[in-house]
């Protein structure tokens, strides 16, 4: 194997060792993010629970019985 063979892959290998720190810092804030908004939809649904009146025996939803 010739000298610039072996420099060219080496470029290349940094190169990629390069581009897999940046997939794996893109990944981590991600995977931040992805936590920081579930958190946000517990609270939120929390939030709508407390708010919302406590259900009836009778859905809101049924026709009456005229119908």
């Amino acid at each position: 194997m010739d000298e610039s063979r072996l420099a060219e892959i080496e470029i290349k290998l940094s190169f990629n060792e390069d581009l897999l720190e940046e997939l794996n810092r893109t990944v981590a804030q991600q995977q931040q993010r992805i936590t920081d908004l579930e958190q946000r939809v517990r609270d939120l649904r929390l939030q709508l629970q407390r708010s919302l009146p406590p259900e009836s025996d009778a859905p809101a939803h049924e026709i009456p019985p005229h119908y």
